[in-house]
């Protein structure tokens, strides 16, 4: 089977030659450590949302479309601190970072956020002319002219905009306003809220217009929305009915109607008590069922049946000890690999305390997963 053969008939419920070999990338500091354990990382390219041909993962092609904004904030830092910066990032975000232990620019913990790009309706409107859809830089140079062809004669995977820049309705206002302001604001600025929420649909929608016009038809669209903690969903049902559901449901309906096959929604941590809502939208797929947050793709697969396709759910923290819990995590999902509609993944990416020798193990046990072959 070519990999779009195979990407499809899984999704579809339907015979494989195996399921597709998807992975998702590592902490910087991972790679540090593999360098050291003897992994040649520059014969690697590190983006494995493509594939990584040394560890046969599926090829997928991402359609390179920015949704972000056009143009961006000038990243600066704006002070030194002891161990910290302040930095203004691209986003408008002001946050304060630990120097100590990054590695390539990727820190070892998480900032304190400082200061947010919109406070008050007129915040909003000003920021809203850096998201023109119009915006010329927004598509791949020529993509017309030199890939049109190619994409409509392909035979892997085709993916709307890269990871992380198709952004979803929470996370563009919790980027916009900080978590704790957001939190509030769906109570104080109830007026704000539905604004932002229709504007978020209406740019996505309208910035992808012209790709889907020409007949660039994507196998799916990749929502990232990152709505909820280990716990549970940062906002209510209710409220998720009330500002995101019917804009959510155009958007899902829009990109169908112009022949993408599957919408997919990430959102990390506990999103169970939303998922009745996203399947109502028309969502097809959810990633990536951290399992720390009791995220476990058996028991979601036993509630919510086939309708709902699931992505990710191999325990991050089963790689990091030894051969036999590797085996005997993944002997877990077999019975999920057999049914379909499920590809399994490491549940985000793969942190430092894994070691190179318990990832291929892991790799190669998962490759006898995803064909069926008992071990």
């Amino acid at each position: 089977m070519t990999s779009l053969e195979r990407f499809h008939a899984c999704m579809n419920y339907q015979p494989v030659d195996r399921v597709p070999n998807h992975e998702v990338g590592t902490w910087a500091q991972t790679k540090q450590r593999w360098r050291d354990e003897g992994l040649a990382v520059d014969d690697l390219h590190w983006d494995w949302f493509v594939g990584e041909a040394r560890w046969d993962m599926d090829p997928r092609e991402y359609v390179d479309v920015r949704f972000d904004l056009v143009p961006p904030y000038e990243e600066k830092v704006l002070a030194r601190e002891g161990e910290t910066e302040i930095i203004q990032r691209a986003n408008g975000v002001v946050s304060r970072a630990l120097v100590t232990g990054a590695v390539a620019g990727m820190r070892a913990s998480m900032d304190e956020y400082l200061r947010f790009p919109v406070e008050t309706r007129e915040d909003f409107v000003a920021l809203k002319k850096r998201f023109r859809p119009s915006s010329p830089s927004r598509y791949p140079a020529y993509w017309d002219k030199f890939q049109l062809a190619g994409w409509q004669q392909r035979e892997h995977v085709l993916v709307l905009g890269k990871n992380c820049s198709t952004l979803g309705f929470y996370w563009r206002a919790r980027e916009w306003m900080g978590t704790e302001n957001l939190s509030y604001a769906w109570y104080d600025q109830p007026e704000l809220m539905h604004e932002m929420m229709e504007f978020v649909a209406d740019f996505t929608i309208e910035t992808a217009r012209p790709l889907l016009e020409r007949g660039v038809k994507p196998d799916y669209v990749f929502l990232n929305e990152d709505m909820s903690m280990k716990n549970g969903p940062l906002l209510s049902p209710d409220t998720y009915r009330t500002y995101i559901f019917p804009h959510l449901r155009r958007l899902v309906a829009f990109f169908k109607s112009a022949g993408v096959r599957w919408f997919v929604v990430d959102t990390d941590g506990n999103c169970e008590l939303l998922l009745p809502l996203l399947l109502e939208t028309g969502v097809d797929a959810i990633w990536p069922l951290e399992r720390a947050a009791e995220m476990d793709p058996l028991a979601i697969r036993k509630k919510f049946g086939r309708s709902l396709r699931l992505w990710g759910g191999v325990d991050k923290r089963e790689l990091a000890k030894d051969a036999r819990a590797i085996d005997t995590h993944l002997r877990t999902l077999q019975p999920l690999v057999a049914d379909g509609g499920f590809i399994p993944t490491v549940d985000h990416l793969v942190p430092p305390d894994v070691s190179l020798a318990n990832f291929e193990h892991y790799l190669r046990r998962k490759r006898q997963l995803l064909r069926g072959e008992p071990f």
